[in-house]
């Protein structure tokens, strides 16, 4: 198999600006990288101000406006929001955490709440606060990032598999929505990513269901700019046919 290769596309991004969200690290990280890379000025949202800092330092040369803070907060929503400085053309709501695969009948009330505030509740917090401005410009493009865990029941535990299933819904309805106002609203499923978001099986009886399964079919992990590629695809003029899909960007997981 041939090793896979960033291509940019220049100017893809000329003159929007883009809110990109995790982006400290891994697939949000990449993704910041390429829209800034192809013209764009990306906010950069992300729990880590190190991890900003750094992303910020490493490439001067790029128009990136870090933004630390807890995303799952409304008033972290609204400094993003404000670095935006008014127009937002596009949003990446990609920050998210995992579970301990935690079955239903394990999850404390803490992970529940986390996992949800986090993976879906930032989401909707910052998709209600864009489309106004898309819905004034008449023109927008949303990507949610949801996960293989969206598409079947044997990826994490309850509370990040809800999640995920909810932010498909989150994106599929609000594609319905506003697709006619000039908005589109897709999302990609990623499987097994490098990236730095961390799981491990606090639950016996996950680890003895699930284990097996993963060791029989997940496919090898995927390079974070690889989603990248997917993201800002779905997210340009490229897609600009495209609206209410959710790419399985999972390296044929899906498929098994």
């Amino acid at each position: 198999m041939s090793t896979w290769e960033e291509i940019v596309t220049p100017d893809r991004f000329d003159g929007q600006t883009v809110i990109v969200t995790g982006a400290a690290s891994g697939i949000g990280r990449a993704t910041a990288l390429r829209i800034a890379r192809e013209g764009g000025r990306v906010v950069a949202s992300d729990l880590s101000r190190e991890g900003l800092e750094k992303l910020a330092a490493e490439h001067p040369e790029l128009n990136l406006v870090p933004v630390p803070g807890d995303i799952s907060t409304e008033a972290a929503v609204q400094e993003v929001v404000a670095a935006a400085g008014g127009a937002v053309d596009g949003l990446v709501n990609n920050a998210g955490i995992m579970d301990s695969f935690q079955p239903v009948h394990e999850v404390d009330d803490a992970t529940w709440e986390r996992v949800l505030a986090v993976n879906l509740t930032s989401m909707m917090r910052l998709m209600r606060a864009v489309v106004p401005p898309m819905l004034d410009a008449g023109r927008g493009s949303i990507v949610n990032v949801a996960s293989e865990a969206g598409l079947r029941g044997a990826a994490a535990g309850v509370a990040y598999t809800v999640s995920k299933h909810a932010v498909i819904g989150l994106t599929r309805n609000s594609a319905v929505m506003y697709g006619r106002k000039g908005i589109r609203v897709n999302a990609v499923a990623p499987g097994g990513t490098k990236t730095n978001i961390h799981a491990e099986f606090a639950s016996q009886l996950a680890m003895e269901v699930l284990g097996p399964l993963m060791q029989a079919v997940v496919p090898p992990l995927a390079e974070a700019e690889e989603l990248a590629a997917g993201i800002t695809f779905l997210l340009s003029r490229d897609g600009s046919n495209i609206n209410g899909v959710v790419l399985a960007s999972d390296n044929g997981w899906n498929a098994i």
